[in-house]
């Protein structure tokens, strides 16, 4: 029998002023800590949510200097625990930023950086207009990474509409998937929950989702309900609509248990799409 590890999400509440938001993160992080985590998982955007294009470029920083990014590097190693920097706004150059996830571990080294794929450029009902792409560049490379523990396959908010992407993660190795957000409120009430569980379920996966909570700017209302998920698709652990810590134990036995007893990774099939008239 594999022995539990404990995992936690921060939910936060990130505002468009990063150093403002750095004494949550690490009051935040504290917590984790001391409720016994071995891996604290925060947010997307974790460090800035600003949605002024010129404030949000004026404001970001290459991931060298990256100052809350130094400082979770710091913490990392004070509290001899693991990190995922679910997502920080990373200065490419004077036209772009990348949607950058890492995983720091507990010496402060970098193991694993992700760039978002998949950008979120929507028009939602009677809501702002969103156009990621117009900031960022997008990433095209799936990452996964080994852990003391797991292989973790990391992913960003708006990936987790893309199935596709989990199953390959899954099919490389990965056994817990991480879902950092920033859902709006408005997609958060109806897909959020649906989704996470989804991702779990079809990949035999714990999934861990930190979210963004609150009113983080103007425009910009964030769904929450941070959740932590087994690999049969139940809630181990949910947050609410405020700043917070979640914890959960993840026994790593559920995985290959759930993929026994749906073994869906190992049944694909090739086909073709058949034309309207239903030929091939």
């Amino acid at each position: 029998m594999t022995t539990p590890l404990t995992i936690a999400c921060v939910q936060l509440s990130t505002g468009s002023e990063p150093e403002k938001n750095l004494t949550e993160i690490i009051s935040l992080i504290h917590a984790a800590h001391e409720r016994g985590a071995d891996l604290i998982a925060l947010p997307e955007v974790l460090d800035m949510i600003e949605p002024n294009r010129a404030a949000a470029f004026a404001k970001a920083q290459p991931e060298e200097t990256h100052l809350i990014l130094q400082e979770l590097r710091r913490l990392a190693v004070k509290i001899n625990r693991w990190i995922l920097a679910g997502s920080i706004v990373v200065k490419l150059g004077p036209e772009k930023l990348a949607n950058r996830s890492l995983l720091i571990d507990n010496r402060g080294a970098i193991v694993a950086r992700y760039d978002k794929i998949h950008m979120f450029d929507v028009d939602l009902p009677d809501q702002p207009i969103y156009r990621e792409s117009a900031a960022y560049q997008p990433g095209d490379k799936a990452v996964i990474a080994a852990t003391p523990w797991f292989t973790l396959g990391m992913s960003v908010c708006y990936d987790v509409r893309f199935g596709y992407l989990y199953r390959a993660l899954a099919k490389a190795g990965a056994e817990v998937l991480s879902i950092p957000a920033a859902f709006t409120k408005f997609t958060g009430a109806a897909h959020w929950h649906i989704l996470v569980r989804t991702r779990a379920i079809e990949t035999g996966c714990f999934v861990v989702a930190p979210a963004q909570c609150g009113n983080n700017a103007p425009g910009r209302q964030t769904f929450g309900h941070s959740l932590i998920v087994s690999p049969w698709g139940e809630i181990l652990a949910e947050a609410g609509q405020e700043p917070s810590v979640i914890t959960a134990q993840l026994d790593l036995g559920q995985i290959a248990q759930a993929r026994s007893m749906v073994p869906a990774l190992s049944h694909d099939r090739s086909f073709t799409l058949a034309n309207k008239q239903g030929n091939p």
